[in-house]
Formats: structure tokens, sequence, C-alpha cells
């Protein structure tokens, strides 16, 4: 796929820790690369990268991840699994959107939510979740409109709404689904007090196989300059995004060039292809 979009979690030391617990939940998950700095897994065909970025930053619950899960037993021994030393946000139980649903904070801080249902109603194993909270609160559709006019392949495949009923602000977004670049997103508006909100925690990774395609998607999404660097950028939402080549991960796995290739993008804001691959 062109422009794979996959999220990266931030993790103080303990990527590799997280990424084997990972493996040890979901079913056919394997760990697809490693060095000192990134872990990979892969699980259900999809692309989780796991960053040792360092203390600054703390993940929180404006992203989480929707799991499809076929059977009550597979919501409940993944709820088994995660909840350990984790802490409850919404009680496995029966809703009026599922028969088995719960979300929890796992103990890396990573928040899930397991959903009984049919794959084909959202298309995809995982799928990343934003709450708009605080001063974004009520902002969910038009990031939603902001992000499929970004992305090629993109739709919005319903958006429901507050109504009167709800306690919460009526017609902003209660639940959404879309898709970017065939990638199934989902998001919420929240306009309760937070602790949280969106952070580089968690950010999204787009591969480019051309310098005009980071071009392209560094001038469309950055919106907060002093947040740029090495391939990092916020959105006017405060969604972080990693605008990288595709060659990066080749080029970091060759241990005769790897440390070059790291000092020359520490160097950078948006990333030069051309320089990582002559340094």
């Amino acid at each position: 796929m062109k422009n794979p979009i996959y999220p990266c979690l931030w993790f103080d030391g303990k990527a590799k820790e997280a990424a084997e617990f990972y493996c040890s939940v979901f079913d056919d998950a394997v760990i697809t690369a490693e060095n000192p700095m990134v872990v990979t897994f892969e699980s259900a065909g999809q692309k989780f990268m796991l960053l040792n970025g360092g203390p600054q930053f703390t993940l929180n619950p404006s992203v989480s991840f929707f799991v499809v899960c076929k059977t009550e037993k597979e919501v409940d021994n993944t709820w088994e699994k995660l909840i350990k030393d984790g802490s409850v946000l919404m009680g496995l139980d029966k809703y009026e959107w599922s028969d088995r649903y719960g979300w929890l904070q796992d103990r890396f801080g990573v928040s899930w939510q397991l959903f009984l249902g049919k794959m084909e109603d959202v298309g995809q194993k995982f799928s990343p979740s934003l709450m708009f909270t605080n001063a974004h609160a009520g902002k969910a559709e038009q990031a939603i409109q902001f992000y499929t006019s970004v992305f090629s392949n993109s739709s919005v495949t319903g958006i429901l709404r507050y109504t009167a009923d709800d306690p919460d602000v009526e017609g902003t977004v209660k639940h959404a689904q879309f898709s970017l670049g065939k990638k199934v997103f989902m998001a919420m508006d929240s306009s309760f007090p937070h602790m949280f909100s969106f952070n580089e925690a968690i950010s999204f990774v787009v591969e480019c196989e051309t310098q005009e395609e980071i071009d392209y998607y560094w001038e469309k999404l950055s919106a907060v300059p002093e947040a740029e660097q090495c391939g990092w950028l916020k959105d006017q939402f405060g969604v972080s995004w990693q605008i990288i080549p595709a060659i990066l991960e080749q080029l970091m796995s060759d241990p005769s060039r790897s440390q070059r290739v790291v000092n020359a993008f520490l160097q950078m804001k948006k990333f030069d292809i051309e320089k990582l691959i002559n340094a």
C-alpha cells in the first residue's frame, strides 16, 4: 500500500517489554524488527511501532485502540490479560452498541476498547480512536473532514451525533468512523473536563516513497512550528505525525551506517531523503 499509516507508541525504556506483552495478548502477533530505539510488531496484518523515547511524554486515553473481537470468549480473555495492573475506564458489560464492550488502560498506559462485533463492519482488527477534549472538544467532525481531504483513498463511513438526550453537547460527534488511505480510524468529542489531551506519546507514522510526498504531507499537516523535529510534526488539532521515508527502516537496520543516519536526521526537522541516503 502506498503511504501506509500506522501508530507509534512512546515508552520510557519499556518498548521491548511492551511489545512482548502485546504479542502474548493478541493472536498471531509477532515482533518484526527491533533495535535499541524502536521495536515493531504486527498483529492481524497491522503494524505497531514502539519507541524508547524517554520520560518526556505519557500515554493517555485521548488515543485508544478499538479492537474487534468475534466472540465473547475473545473479549473476556483479552480483557483479562490487558487489565492486569491496569485500570478500568468503562466496565466490561452489555451496552446499546455491543453485547460485550469494555474500555481499559493497560499497565503501560495504552488504552484499548474491546468490542464484540463483526470484522466486516469495521474492516480491520485494530482502529485508532481519537477523543477530542478540552480546547479541541467539538472539533472531531472538522478534523475528520480535514484528514480525509489530505489523504487520498479516504472516506467517511458514518457520523453518529449526540442528541438532546445524551450527556454531552448536542450535535457534536458521539462516534465516527472514517478511513485514511484505506486505514480505519474512529473519533469522538467529549466536552467533559479531562486531565489529558493529544500529545506525542501516540503519533501516526506516514511512510513516503519520494521527497515530493514528504513535502506534501509536511505542508498539509504541520501547524505548530516549534513541534517540528526529526520528522515529527503536530497538526492544528494537536495530533502528532511522523512523516518518514519508507527507506528509513532499511537504512537504520544497516549497522555500518545506522549511526550516521541517526546523526543526520537529528539535524533535520523535515526529512531529506537524499541526505539520509548519503549519510
